[in-house]
């Protein structure tokens, strides 16, 4: 894992990289939505991930719903049939936290920041318990990693010293999302809106709908010294690894006659380039 420095300001996660060059490189896996310890987790392809990860150098930036964590005593969607053996328990809510962390361990070091979404803003809620940052501090302190804690929404700030001279970031908005996406745009009718007040993002993430895609804007840009440009805003919705279609033969999701869901996460390849900093994004759904 090549170094590099990070700091936390609030909603803010800083992370600087010094001595990049030709032929440098940093590849992101951006993910949400994992459920990880509901039984419809597709746990064999998130480990794929995980450790192709690993093999890349690669730092996780997850955007919330790690944990269902729906079948606590005060959630009316509990069912006990989406419950593992391994979590039952008066310690539920312990139990998932424990076993993710022994799950996530191997991969410590690749995890940058997990992030928070409706499921885990439902459990502080009603139970009065941060799963998440129970989660970081396992990770940090038995596995000796660097896990930084989210919100609902922040930001990633990734500073590059080039050549010791030259200076530039790509900037990553996070937000877990909400609302239902919808049949026909599948919620890529909100990079419009998010274009507008988020003008100073490379990058924008979010999840929540269960849905995959990659959608580049281009921007014309105008510098304080009047030379003009253009540059690319990457829109990225996360799908996660819940597979509640199965093979659609029954169950809630089914019955609500929703349609079977993209699974996997996205990477992302950072780049030196022309004294800058590239960007290829690219899915990795099954």
């Amino acid at each position: 894992m090549q170094k590099f420095k990070v700091e936390q300001d609030g909603a803010v996660l800083t992370v600087r990289f010094s001595g990049v060059n030709k032929g440098w490189e940093q590849w992101l896996l951006l993910s949400s939505d994992r459920h990880h310890d509901n039984t419809y987790c597709r746990r064999d392809l998130e480990n794929a991930h995980l450790e192709q990860a690993r093999e890349r150098e690669a730092l996780i930036i997850d955007c919330g719903d790690l944990f269902c964590a729906m079948q606590g005593k005060y959630d009316p969607r509990s069912n006990m049939d989406d419950i593992r053996p391994e979590d039952v328990g008066v310690d539920y809510l312990d139990r998932i936290v424990a076993h993710a962390a022994e799950d996530y361990g191997p991969y410590a070091e690749n995890w940058l920041l997990i992030g928070k979404g409706n499921h885990e803003s439902g459990i502080l809620k009603r139970h009065h318990t941060d799963l998440i940052s129970s989660l970081a501090h396992r990770l940090n302190s038995d596995y000796g990693a660097r896990v930084h804690v989210g919100g609902y929404g922040g930001w990633v700030r990734l500073m590059f010293r080039i050549q010791k001279t030259v200076r530039t970031s790509v900037r990553i908005k996070y937000h877990h999302g909400a609302g239902g996406g919808g049949p026909v745009t599948r919620g890529t009718i909100q990079t419009n809106r998010q274009a507008v007040y988020l003008p100073d993002a490379e990058i924008c993430v979010n999840g929540h709908t269960h849905d995959s895609w990659i959608l580049p804007i281009a921007r014309e840009r105008l510098s304080d010294m009047g030379k003009i440009s253009r540059d690319l805003i990457w829109f990225v919705r996360t799908p996660g690894y819940k597979d509640e279609y199965a093979d659609g033969s029954k169950g809630y999701h089914v019955e609500r006659w929703a349609p079977p869901k993209p699974l996997g996460a996205c990477w992302v390849r950072l780049f030196y380039r022309d004294s800058g900093i590239g960007i290829d994004a690219t899915q990795a759904c099954a």
